[in-house]
């Protein structure tokens, strides 16, 4: 008996310990929940996604207890509705801590350790995307770091960038001996210099374009030689300088322990990417590339068989270079020359031929036709690709150890028939027969945009001058018509075409311009604040019909937007109804709004084109 009286008392004083925990533990749930709904700049970043954010509570989201039902309906469901309930729009979103001011989601280091994924770090899988759950991601704005400022004019912003945005100078220090950058009072400049270009890189480039006896030195070959890959760029001034002789490059690094490279070539207004050559395919298409370019970029080539060349040579057009400048191209110690001696068979098994080489720099070339492989002793490796590898299939694909040979009409033609630029933007390329899209189909899809952009301008004049954009992103580019239809501006476009579409990225490469594959239900791989302009063509209606959030996109574009940057969004009217809603909690604002009947002619008239301009707000203001 005395056992059972026992029992009984502790079972009530555990009882009674549960019911103390869980009204504790309930206070915290609404104390935090209060803090959460408001804009304290201390509030810690909140999970989200689509159903996270909307059992929240009506604390966040300012609805009625009892209309949860309506809150766990999908985002898609409410835009084909046409009719948004007031009472699931967020009255705000909270800020990220401040720890979260240079946030890549899908490049979070953090992430990979907090997961536990077991990544090879030989082989650069760290470095790769590897994105959040829906129930990991934050669901707060990105804040600018503090003393933010509005970031520093194209061209000028080549050379100086404000040191308050992007306050890391550990790279100053670092390359204090190359000239990559150096911190002068409120502001880091850049002198153009490079690990193997000290005296600049209009130097440098000059002594490639001398090195392939190229006219006048100029690195373009009269037009002939139009898109660059960098790998490996640092803070891109190779990339800053080939601008001025009509050359544009894909400047490419991971985020890294140089981690901010790309964050100052982004903000210098200079075309990049977040990437590494690790175990996936780069998000470009086949023979996009006519120069690949390292300059002690650190990558092991031979490694893997030559996995990471063989992926240069899928990106390269025919007859394009390689410019490898590094060690093992000069040096005389015996494991540089070792690595020299393993490269230069390996380049050799895959037809490419030394075009010049002279002190720090050999520059290797890509063969024009198929006679080099179909030539080679059977059973010598690296193989030829199969027939059914699609060279064009890149999001989320395995590189290949294997040679992408040409197609019949390719290895004919002997090599790409591209126009010289600045032709070949408006000139139809070859490859539109790919898609089964016609030269009439592409001369139109130019002349539509070109209306399109001008209407856009008209629209924005009151609030754009002819140096208040640089970075533009296209999310939707199609063939690339609204990149084309800025090349009167001073203005650079990344072209991002979906993955489960059309293959259009090879047309926008064989155009002049530059992209990536990129799939909106995810982060884009960029730093926030890095563009002045995004241009959502039907985005936001394309996205419904997944099982994806439309508020996850408006926050990611948030993220990208520059302060005081610019939307263009051209879609269906309810979606602009839907967007209009959110805009007080993403601190947006409407510059315009118009119907498209004056720049369509194509069926396209009940589109409406609807400009927000993002604004400028601290933490401290908030």
């Amino acid at each position: 008996m005395s056992r059972g009286r026992s029992d009984g008392s502790q079972k009530k004083r555990l009882v009674a310990s549960l019911c103390v925990v869980a009204i504790f533990l309930g206070f915290l749930y609404v104390y935090n929940g209060s803090i959460f709904g408001s804009q304290n700049t201390g509030s810690s970043a909140l999970e989200y996604g689509s159903k996270s954010l909307k059992k929240l509570g009506a604390s966040y989201l300012g609805a009625d207890d009892d209309s949860d039902g309506k809150q766990d309906d999908s985002l898609s469901s409410v835009v084909n509705q046409g009719d948004v309930e007031d009472d699931i729009v967020p009255k705000n979103y909270p800020v990220c801590d401040d720890r979260h001011s240079e946030l890549i989601p899908c490049l979070d280091r953090h992430l990979i350790y907090q997961m536990r994924l077991k990544l090879d770090l030989s082989l650069m899988e760290h470095y790769e995307r590897h994105c959040p759950p829906p129930e990991r991601r934050l669901n707060c704005l990105i804040p600018p770091p503090p003393g933010y400022k509005i970031p520093i004019k194209w061209p000028h912003s080549r050379d100086e960038v404000w040191k308050a945005n992007i306050p890391h100078t550990h790279l100053a220090n670092e390359k204090s001996d190359q000239n990559w950058m150096v911190v002068k009072g409120e502001k880091i400049v850049f002198p153009g210099g490079g690990t193997h270009f000290h005296n600049g890189a209009d130097k440098y480039i000059a002594a490639i374009a001398k090195m392939l006896n190229f006219t006048d030195n100029n690195l373009n070959n009269e037009g002939n030689l139009r898109t660059v890959l960098d790998v490996g760029c640092g803070v891109a001034s190779f990339g800053a300088y080939l601008l001025s002789s009509n050359i544009i490059a894909m400047s490419l690094a991971p985020n890294d322990v140089h981690q901010n490279q790309i964050q100052f070539a982004l903000e210098r207004g200079i075309p990049a990417y977040l990437g590494v050559l690790g175990t996936k395919r780069l998000p470009y298409p086949s023979r996009s590339f006519e120069l690949a370019h390292c300059s002690r970029c650190r990558i092991d080539w031979i490694q893997r068989d030559g996995i990471l060349l063989l992926e240069l040579d899928r990106l390269l057009r025919p007859g394009g270079y390689f410019a490898y400048s590094s060690p093992e191209a000069y040096a005389q110690d015996e494991e540089d020359r070792r690595i020299w001696r393993v490269m230069s068979a390996l380049v050799g098994r895959m037809c490419w031929r030394i075009a010049a080489k002279r002190d720090q720099t050999v520059i290797w070339q890509k063969p024009l036709t198929n006679d080099c492989y179909m030539e080679r002793e059977p059973g010598t490796q690296p193989p030829l690709c199969q027939s059914d590898d699609d060279p064009d299939a890149v999001w989320g694909v395995n590189m290949e150890t294997c040679i992408t040979p040409y197609s019949e009409h390719d290895h004919k033609a002997k090599g790409s028939e591209l126009a010289p630029w600045p032709a070949r933007l408006t000139s139809p390329p070859p490859r539109l027969a790919d898609l089964g899209y016609s030269n009439d189909m592409f001369e139109k899809d130019t002349e539509l945009w070109q209306r399109r952009v001008e209407n856009y301008w008209n629209l924005m004049k009151p609030k754009v001058s002819s140096d208040t954009v640089r970075n533009v992103m296209d999310m939707k580019a199609n063939m690339g018509s609204f990149g084309a239809a800025l090349r009167s501006k001073d203005v650079w476009v990344m072209n991002v075409v979906p993955h489960d579409g059309p293959n259009t990225l090879k047309i926008v490469y064989d155009r002049g311009l530059i992209g990536s594959i990129h799939n909106w239900c995810e982060a884009y791989s960029t730093y926030p604040r890095t563009f002045d302009l995004l241009h959502a063509w039907t985005v936001f209606s394309d996205l419904e019909k997944k099982d994806c959030s439309l508020e996850d996109l408006m926050i990611e574009m948030d993220r990208m937007l520059r302060p005081t940057g610019f939307i263009i969004i051209r879609d269906k009217q309810n979606v602009i109804d839907y967007v209009k809603k959110y805009l007080t909690a993403l601190h947006w604002e409407a510059v315009a709004t118009a119907d498209s009947s004056s720049d369509s002619s194509d069926g396209d008239g009940n589109e409406v084109v609807f400009v927000i301009q993002k604004k400028l707000w601290l933490t401290t203001e908030l």
